[in-house]
């Protein structure tokens, strides 16, 4: 294997389905969405998909982990932690919070366990920031490993889409067939997305997706339920 290779394998690996930090048993607000009747097709799920995708990861989460990675970059600890806190303060409900940090958690125990992890300082010293949010290790993870940042602003857009497709394919319920149309559909305005968020000045970071935060809210409560948020 060639050595240019790696950091292609290594990012693949770091939004694997199969990395342990139960990515899959979240759905955001989704299983409220669909108890109270907003979500009942396909057309209703790519409305709630693409609202999203624009009104968050395009102005909240992909800018910050630009600045995350960048930070990372120029080694510099405050900004890195700035960042990380920035996130979690912008999650709008306790579910949604709790996941930022209990996925940020996994994802730091299973970068510690990495058989280079001992030569990897940050793990310790920005531990903090690592708790915070699951976008910190993301993005030290792949500042460590030579990722570039479009590559991996791009997997994480697909990796968060394709999530939300899987979650959906078993709530609303959709067939596999029909998920994969979303999944066609969006994945062709995943780099165009970027893009725009790669633009963004710090001023202009910050989402406000209403609906979610309600349905996320609501779901702390919905009597019965398959996922943590």
């Amino acid at each position: 294997m060639s050595e240019s290779s790696l950091p292609d394998l290594r990012l693949l690996q770091l939004f694997s389905p199969n990395l342990p930090t139960g990515a899959f048993s979240y759905s955001q607000g989704m299983e409220w969405a669909l108890e109270c009747g907003w979500l009942k097709n396909e057309s209703d799920t790519r409305r709630w998909l693409q609202s999203v995708l624009n009104d968050s990861l395009q102005y909240l989460e992909l800018p910050l982990l630009l600045r995350l990675y960048e930070a990372a970059e120029s080694n510099s600890q405050a900004l890195f932690q700035h960042w990380s806190e920035w996130l979690y303060a912008s999650r709008e409900t306790r579910e949604l919070r709790n996941e930022e940090q209990q996925r940020a958690r996994a994802l730091l125990s299973v970068l510690k366990k990495l058989p280079d992890s001992h030569h990897w300082c940050e793990l310790e010293s920005w531990q903090a920031a690592l708790l915070a949010s699951q976008l910190a290790g993301y993005a030290l993870a792949a500042s460590h490993w030579h990722i570039a940042l479009k590559d991996l602003l791009v997997v994480y857009s697909w990796s968060w889409l394709e999530n939300a497709v899987a979650v959906a394919v078993k709530l609303v319920p959709l067939g596999q067939t029909e998920g994969q149309r979303l999944l066609y559909e969006f994945s062709a305005n995943i780099e165009a997305l970027v893009e725009r968020a790669r633009l963004l000045e710090d001023d202009d970071i910050g989402a406000s997706t209403a609906a979610l935060a309600i349905a996320s809210s609501l779901h702390e409560t919905q009597y019965s339920r398959l996922f943590r948020s």
